[in-house]
């Protein structure tokens, strides 16, 4: 299927009618931009997650893995430059009363020609006025003028009123990382250049989210922070980005639907920044990004903290802050991307039309579908089922004709079907199906964790 005829609209109803994705409190009409994942939608987050995880601290050397708080002490805020900077460019349609991201008016309005993350504010307000852009909502133009607003949530922390303090929901997961530097290398003895790993949630009060689970108010990022000596940094910015596209094609991407992109603007303390952009039906839009931090982001927490952020080489006994390579992927949008990826629609012999998720097996929610010919054989068919579900996630199906149940689990991105059929009592074997070729094998029941297994290798 050309990735033409897969528009969002029609992704979201396939989650929502198969058990990936649900809107957010559904039964009340739903609450903006909140997505929830069904049955088949947490098996394969959970494996998205595992598969990154193998990939850069498993099988990485010397890295680790923290799972930091979401509530930090404000202090890391300030010292992250989130209290003071964290905000967006919002413009308010005064006909309707909506509230726009400016950046992504023009950005939409030039078709991705114009790029607003190098315009200042009256920059992005005379490109509205000028090409007099309306408001996507009501159609007028009618805006006031842009403003920052922060997009961290705030909550208080206390038992009265009187004595509660302000706290936030972490907007990103990288602080937790940063704040356990000393940590970490001191109960791991960890040396320079080493990683810390998380996987965590994070919440920002983005005023115009959009594209299903693209851009989300909560979501789940995969963060790994790369410490090491300044020199060296720019060596390692380079082998992360070919070990960030790696991990990605790991999972069955085309490389046609993949590009780098630099970023036109830097932080100031920066000095290397790109993202990863894969062909979503929306068109291009980031992935993940890798950053060379410098040694900013310790340096500050050193700053106001009052904690010395300085490493002691035992080789040489330099003292230095380590500078840091980051990459970061959001673990809702990969999911997002693996399943733009995986949707098929397969014109068969016949004139049938299957939809089928072409997943990697290590990500594929079920591993394995197991369905009794008949019913009468389902006492064989759930000894099976129990035999394998303790290797690996199964599913079992006995309603309906095969050739139906074989659909259902298409549309799953189940990679195999075992049938039981009379045969199976006589000889202790099964028909194994495959989800992409459609062959079918016969194999003994004994054989089949092992053969399945094979195909799961990551």
């Amino acid at each position: 299927m050309s990735k033409k005829c897969l528009t969002m609209d029609k992704l979201v109803t396939h989650c929502k009618s198969v058990g990936f994705v649900y809107p957010g409190s559904d039964i009340y009409g739903g609450l903006a931009n909140t997505w929830d994942y069904g049955p088949l939608g947490v098996e394969l987050k959970n494996n998205i997650k595992k598969a990154w995880w193998k990939k850069f601290v498993q099988e990485s050397d010397n890295s680790f893995g923290v799972d930091a708080a979401i509530l930090m002490n404000p202090r890391v805020w300030d010292a992250s430059g989130h209290t003071a900077n964290f905000s967006d460019p919002k413009m308010d349609c005064k006909s309707c009363k909506s509230r726009f991201r400016a950046d992504t008016l023009i950005a939409e309005h030039s078709k991705g020609e114009v790029n607003p993350d190098v315009m200042t504010n009256e920059e992005m307000e005379q490109y509205i006025e000028t090409h007099h852009v309306n408001c996507p909502r009501c159609g007028n133009h009618n805006w006031t003028n842009i403003r920052q607003f922060n997009m961290m949530f705030s909550t208080s922390r206390g038992v009265t009123d009187a004595g509660q303090d302000i706290v936030y929901l972490r907007p990103e997961t990288a602080q937790g990382e940063y704040v356990n530097f000393l940590n970490v290398q001191r109960t791991s003895r960890a040396k320079v250049p080493f990683g810390i790993a998380q996987i965590g949630k994070s919440f920002r009060n983005e005023i115009t989210p959009g594209n299903f689970i693209f851009r989300t108010i909560e979501f789940e990022q995969m963060e790994h922070q790369l410490f090491c000596k300044a020199e060296d940094s720019e060596r390692f910015y380079n082998e992360y980005k070919q070990k960030a596209w790696d991990f990605v094609i790991s999972l069955g991407f085309s490389p046609d639907e993949l590009r780098f992109h630099d970023h036109d603007k830097l932080a100031h303390y920066a000095k290397a920044a790109c993202d990863i952009e894969y062909l979503f039906p929306i068109g291009w839009s980031e992935l993940n990004g890798i950053h060379n931090r410098s040694n900013y982001d310790l340096s500050r927490h050193q700053e106001y903290s009052g904690k010395s952020m300085l490493y002691l080489d035992p080789v040489t006994n330099e003292k230095y802050i380590p500078s840091v390579v980051e990459y970061s992927i959001g673990c809702d949008r990969l999911l997002l991307a693996c399943l733009c990826d995986a949707y098929d629609e397969e014109q068969l012999e016949g004139g049938d039309m299957r939809v089928v998720m072409h997943f990697h097996p290590f990500i594929a929610p079920y591993k394995v579908a197991v369905l009794p010919l008949q019913k009468n054989l389902s006492a064989k068919a759930k000894d099976v089922y129990k035999t394998l579900s303790k290797k690996f996630m199964c599913s079992y199906d006995e309603a309906g004709s095969i050739g139906k149940r074989y659909r259902r689990q298409d549309q799953s991105g189940t990679p195999f079907c075992v049938t039981i059929d009379f045969d199976t009592l006589e000889d202790n074997t099964v028909t194994l199906r495959d989800r992409d070729t459609m062959e079918q094998i016969r194999m003994s029941v004994d054989d089949i964790a092992a053969y399945v297994e094979k195909k799961l290798e990551f």
